[in-house]
This record gives structure tokens, sequence and C-alpha cells, in this order.
């Protein structure tokens, strides 16, 4: 009874020496001198192997046990390292893109649950009211923990049109929420703009795209196109940003740079070692900035945010940034699938790695909200309501507008209660414009 199993276990031996071969050729070609592979270690593999074939309570194919065991490789590095089958290959490349079936948000893995790293704006995810921060720990009713990252995304995935009920941990709460989000195909628009006040622009970014800097170029001719002035200030709206392409972040960042470096990265091999300059331009000609950030601000929004504070471009403003670091590489398979593998750190162009550390903003800000506070029934006068006041000597002699005039200049909900964080940033750009014109 022994022979057969000797046999196979010699054989399953052989073809997983010839599979990790094959898997670490890459990497054995740039290494000098002899290498060698940990043949006691894959020889209990091939047994362990083996007795899954021989003894697991329903058969199993090979083609299961080695992708299973590839998933596992990677999953024991790190958060954001994966085997990508060829569909979740087409998926990735589809999102970078900036279209795709599914929630709207962007996850990793904590303790063995999922965690929204942030939720993409006007996505189901985001009208439904996840939040960053929040851990899933069920689909429906399948429990997360014990599931991998890849399949919990597949799961979530779906089909458009179709509900999925979430069960999430959120910091403040007693008891988890349930959250039902109906599924959609997400069409991320990378870059919105907008006019705040005369002069002063407004820009988000929800993801960075392989055409962020297009679209970017476009938004800042739109705004200078409706501005009645010149652009003398913009905010950069961050909040929520999981990242996305490096070459996204590189591209943004140099269009407010006119010189230096933007970031830099380091890993063990050759192609991992890059540096990234800004070109001599920039398409704000010096108007100040204030770049707005959150703990869901994550990689390439790090890079940026990095960049223009090293280089005291712009005043971050807001809370502490996620701090994602690291930098993915997609090795594509010859089977249609790929390697996502973390291939190297990014550091600012201080030298600071911002790693599970993040960017710390150079004016901090709580997430508060505003409510108006209204007189406790006391009206209070002013000397415009005195009888015989006296009038300015300009024109205007401070008649009170009546209940009709009121109605015609009603003003829009002040943007201190819809965004406290904005009307910070704006108020910030107006007083570092009025220090500039007094220099």
């Amino acid at each position: 009874m022994r022979t057969p199993f000797r046999h196979y276990a010699i054989l399953a031996t052989g073809l997983v020496l010839g599979f990790l071969l094959s898997l670490g050729q890459g990497v054995l070609a740039e290494r000098k001198g002899p290498s060698t592979l940990p043949l006691d270690d894959l020889r209990i593999f091939s047994e362990i192997f083996s007795k899954i074939k021989s003894d697991y309570v329903e058969p199993i194919e090979d083609k299961a046990l080695l992708q299973n065991a590839i998933r596992g490789m990677l999953s024991g590095l790190d958060p954001h390292s994966a085997y990508l089958i060829p569909d979740e290959y087409k998926d990735l490349r589809i999102g970078t893109s900036g279209e795709f079936g599914g929630l709207g948000i962007e996850v990793g893995m904590e303790n063995g649950f999922v965690k929204v790293i942030a939720p993409i704006d006007d996505t189901p995810a985001q009208r439904a009211g996840m939040k960053s921060g929040d851990l899933i720990i069920r689909l429906d009713d399948t429990p997360v923990k014990g599931m991998s990252l890849n399949d919990a995304v597949k799961i979530m995935r779906g089909k458009p049109g179709e509900e999925i009920i979430l069960t999430v941990l959120r910091n403040g709460e007693d008891k988890p929420l349930k959250i039902t989000i109906v599924r959609a195909v997400i069409r991320v628009t990378s870059v919105r703009s907008r006019i705040l006040e005369s002069g002063y622009g407004y820009l988000r970014i929800s993801q960075f795209q392989t055409r962020t800097s297009e679209a970017l170029q476009q938004a800042i001719s739109k705004i200078k196109k409706e501005s009645k002035t010149d652009i003398k200030g913009l905010v950069l709206d961050l909040r929520n940003n999981p990242g996305g392409v490096l070459s996204g972040a590189v591209a943004v960042s140099d269009a407010f740079l006119k010189k230096g470096l933007i970031v830099y990265t380091e890993g063990r091999m050759t192609d991992s070692q890059l540096k990234f300059n800004a070109k001599p331009t920039d398409v704000l000609d010096g108007a100040p900035m204030v770049v707005l950030v959150n703990g869901g601000s994550a990689s390439a929004s790090e890079i940026v945010a990095g960049a223009l504070q090293d280089h005291k471009r712009a005043v971050i403003m807001g809370s502490k940034t996620f701090g994602k670091g690291s930098v993915q590489t997609i090795l594509p398979m010859e089977n249609g699938s790929a390697l996502k593998l973390t291939t190297a750190r990014y550091y600012t162009p201080s030298g600071t790695s911002i790693q599970a550390e993040g960017i710390t903003p150079d004016i901090v800000l709580e997430d508060v909200s505003v409510s108006s506070k209204k007189d406790a029934g006391i009206a209070r006068i002013k000397e415009a309501d005195l009888a015989r006041h006296l009038d300015n000597g300009n024109g205007k002699n401070g008649k009170k507008k009546t209940v009709k005039d009121a109605k015609k200049t009603k003003k829009p909900e002040s943007l201190a209660r819809t965004d406290f964080a904005l009307y910070q940033a704006l108020n910030l750009l107006k007083g570092l414009n009025i220090l500039s014109a007094q220099r």
C-alpha cells in the first residue's frame, strides 16, 4: 500500500517543483550565484497535497488546490498582495478605466474582516451611508471571517439590480448595523469641479484613474472660463479618495508643481526603484491651494498630499490620512491570471514613508457639522431700526427690506452647514490672498 502513495508523492513533488520554478523564474534569473529551493519544506508541501487528494471528505481538483495554495502564499504577505484569476484580472483592468459593476467601495482586509477604505462618490455604497473605517462582518448571511478578500469582493459585485445586506461594525455604534445596498454598474467620474465664489475654484478627485490627469486639465480650464476673474485660489478635495494608479497621482501633482521631486519608490527589483520629477508648469500660476484629506484618503491621494505639502505648494487640511505607502505591481501570467504583488514602498520628496503612518495635515479639523444658532425669541435691535437714524452718506440709508424683498434675495443654504471643512478651506484661501496683497 505504500508504493502507490510514494509514487504519487514523488509525482506531486515534481509537479510542485516545476510549478514553483516556473512561477519564480523571473526572480531566480536576477539572483547572483547558485540558488537553492527549500526541498524539505517542499516535501512537506507535497505530502500535505497528497493527503488532501486522498483523504479529504470530497474529491478536489489539482487546479483548485494549487490555486488555493497560491492565494495562501500571497494573503500571508500583506493586505494588498493577491492572486487574480482571469475574471478578477479583467475586473481590475475595467476598474482602473472608470466603469465596473458592484457597490462602489474600496476595501482591504483587517483581522479577517473586510475594511472599508472609502466609499466612491455617487455610488450605491455612498448613498446607503457606508463610511471609511467600517468593518464588514457579514455579506447577506455569509460570515466574512475566514474568507479571502477576493472571494468577498466577488460576492459584493454580483449582478446589477440585486440587493445585498452588509452587516457592519462602526466606531461609535453599540451594535452592528445592517445596511442594504442595491448593486449597480459603477461609472466613476474621476474629477468634478465648480466655482465656490468669484475667483475661488473647487476640484474634487474621487479616484485616480488612467485618464484623471486629462480630466483635471479640462476641469481647470472650465474653472478659468467660468470665473469672472483670475483664479485666486483652489480647494483640491481628496477626502475619501482610496487611491488608484500611480501615474495618475504623479500627473496631478505635476500639474501644480514647477520643479522638484514628486515621489520616489524603493523596492528589491531594479524596476521598483523609481523617481518622478515635476515639469516646469503650474496650471494655477502659483495661486494658493488647500488640499482636504481625511482617514479615507489613501495611497495615490497621499502621494499628492505629501508632494504638495513637502514643496509647501498647498496647505493640507483635515484629519490624518489612511497610511498606505506601498506600491502594487500587476504581473500578468500566461494563463490569463495576474499577480498583484507589493513591490515597493513610496516616499514623499522629503524622504518620509507614510506606510502605516499617514499624512498629518498642516491644519487639523475634526469631523463636525454646524447648525445655525437662532436667537431665543429675542429680536436684536440695530442702528437701522432706530427712529430718525442718520443716513450713512454713501447713498444707502439702511432701509429695512420688506418680506417680499427678502424672499427675492433668499440665499442658498450656508456652506458652513453643508460642508464645514470646505467652508474653512475657502476662508483660509481668502486670508492667504489678503496677506499676499499686503506684501
